[in-house]
């Protein structure tokens, strides 16, 4: 099978999915271990046998809704190739809009060496992109997930990154000293909601997607724990659902926090609200 009809092949096996060629692309470049330019490059060049075989597989896989993150093992978010796997979730292109606006505030408000903290790290998405910014921030990131804390460690230390400590805590139960911003994409989504038994999420970790009180009881939480853990004119910022950028702004201002914004993704939907204690 040469590599153009492989990718003919996959992408009509693929007909159901929204990203079809891309999917096929994505996990040809995989078993051949190049990059997709490849595949474009090389249209006439054959698979072995094994190579189709494994490509095949994991059309299959595709096909019954594995996510293709972790079919390969990776997923790159804020231009960093992590390693995912099916204890944490897998980075959205929308989170970087947390990491976006953390920075434009960083440099709006703060001066010196800006110590951040990260609850629910995950992979280390958020915080390891927040460092490699940052070089000389001080950065901790948190979990809950003994794996996602092993996982989000594995990422620090392959992309050299060193300026980022990773702990395992229930929130802010192991978390000491202050930090001038807070930022955290928290499980938001109501258990009842439809969209849990669509896509990718049905293979992701249900503790690090659903939260109580229509997906805003770990929001609350936070927000009433964090002026504890937040210098005088820190920084605690959400990201949340479309649908929630009213309530998150009403938990924060109930909070005292001051100064309540929030910031649309890139389709226009609210994304991020933020506010300051002082």
């Amino acid at each position: 099978m040469r590599i153009d009809d492989a990718l003919v092949w996959a992408e009509y096996t693929l007909v159901n999915s929204d990203s079809a060629r891309l999917d096929a692309q994505v996990l040809l470049a995989f078993v051949l271990g190049k990059e997709t330019i490849y595949l474009m490059t090389w249209p006439e060049r054959d698979l072995s046998e094994q190579q189709k075989a494994q490509f095949e597989a994991l059309i299959e896989k595709r096909v019954n809704g594995h996510p293709v993150a972790h079919l390969t093992g990776e997923r790159e978010f804020w231009s960093l190739p992590l390693k995912v796997n099916n204890s944490t979730l897998i980075p959205r292109p929308d989170t970087e809009v947390l990491v976006e606006q953390a920075l434009s505030e960083i440099q709006s408000h703060f001066t010196g060496q800006t110590s951040i903290l990260d609850l629910g790290t995950g992979t280390g998405a958020v915080i390891l992109a927040l460092a490699t910014e940052l070089p000389m921030a001080k950065c901790v990131g948190v979990d809950y997930s003994h794996d996602a804390v092993q996982l989000a460690t594995e990422n620090r230390d392959s992309l050299g990154v060193n300026n980022v400590s990773i702990l395992q805590s229930n929130w802010f139960e192991g978390v000491t000293g202050k930090f001038d911003v807070i930022v955290s994409n928290p499980p938001y989504i109501d258990p009842t909601d439809k969209h849990l038994k669509q896509g990718d999420v049905r293979f992701e970790p249900l503790s690090a997607l659903v939260a109580n009180e229509h997906g805003l009881a770990d929001i609350r939480h936070i927000s009433e724990q964090a002026k504890q853990y937040l210098v005088e004119g820190g920084c605690l910022l959400f990201e949340h659902g479309s649908d929630q950028g009213l309530a998150v702004r009403e938990i924060l201002q109930d909070n005292a926090f001051v100064d309540i914004r929030t910031i649309k993704d890139y389709s226009q939907n609210d994304r991020v609200t933020l506010g300051y204690f002082k």
